[in-house]
C-alpha cells in the first residue's frame, strides 16, 4: 500500500509573530528560524522523507515566498510544492489540497513545525497503520494523553496516519482547525491508535517562542 506525506506549512504565523515584536526581534516565519543545522521545516521535511513513504507534498499559502526562497532549491527533485488558493483558509483545507494532489492509498500528516518528530516515531505511525486489523478504518496518531487504542479524539492533532480518500471526505468543504475533524472520524467509528513518542520533545509544538527555544536545549 503506498503512502504519500502530507506537510502543512501554511499558517498565518501569527502568535510567534506577536512574540517577536514584543521581545524586538527579527521578525521571520517559524518555519525558517534555524533547528540543529538547517531550518525548522527542513529538519521536518529530512525527517519525513527519510520514512518509509513514497513521496512527499508540502502545502504553503502565508509567507509562501519566504519559505519558498529558503528551501525550494533544495528539494526541487523530492519534494511537490502546491500553493493554497485562496491563500486564507483553515488547517483543514490546507490538509485536503495536499491530499488531492497525492495518489495514494494512505498519508502521513504532518504540520511543518514539528522537526523534533524523529523517522522513527513516522514509521512507528506507518507500521501501526498497516499492521492493524483494518488499516481502512485505523488512524494510528501520535498520542497527546494514552497510548494504544484511544476511547477519545479530545486533543488530538498531526502527526498521524490515515486512509488518503477516506479522510478527504471529511476534510472536503469544511474549513476549520483539524480537531473537530478527527472527532467527526472518531464519532464514526474509526479506531484511533495512540502511537508513543520517542521523547517528550516530540510532543512541542512551535507556535510561540519560548516553545521554540525549548526545543534547542
Amino acid at each position: 500500500m503506498s503512502i504519500s506525506t502530507i506537510i502543512t506549512a501554511a499558517g498565518k504565523n501569527s502568535r510567534m509573530r506577536k512574540d517577536q515584536i514584543s521581545r524586538n526581534i527579527e521578525l521571520k516565519n517559524k518555519l525558517v528560524l534555524p533547528f540543529q543545522d538547517k531550518t525548522v521545516i527542513e529538519t521536518t521535511i529530512d525527517n519525513a522523507l527519510s520514512a518509509n513513504v513514497d513521496d512527499c507534498i508540502v502545502v504553503l499559502g502565508h509567507y509562501a515566498d519566504e519559505i519558498k526562497e529558503v528551501i525550494c532549491d533544495n528539494y526541487k527533485d523530492s519534494v511537490k510544492f502546491i500553493i493554497n488558493d485562496p491563500v486564507d483558509v483553515g488547517l483543514s483545507v490546507s490538509l485536503f489540497n495536499g491530499l488531492a494532489n497525492a495518489d495514494s492509498d494512505f498519508a502521513l500528516c504532518i504540520t511543518a513545525d514539528q522537526p523534533t518528530v524523529s523517522t522513527d516515531t513516522f514509521n512507528n505511525l506507518i507500521e501501526t497503520s498497516q499492521k492493524s486489523e483494518n488499516p481502512y478504518n485505523t488512524i494510528s496518531i501520535l498520542r497527546r494523553r494514552k497510548t494504544g487504542i484511544l476511547d477519545t479524539a479530545e486533543g488530538l492533532g498531526m502527526p498521524f496516519v490515515a486512509p488518503r480518500l477516506n479522510l478527504m471526505k471529511y476534510l472536503e468543504n469544511e474549513n476549520d482547525n483539524l480537531n473537530p475533524i478527527l472527532r467527526k472520524i472518531f464519532a464514526d467509528g474509526y479506531t484511533f491508535y495512540g502511537v508513543k513518542e520517542k521523547n517528550k520533545k516530540e510532543l512541542i509544538n512551535i507556535n510561540h517562542y519560548d516553545e521554540y527555544l525549548s526545543i534547542l536545549d
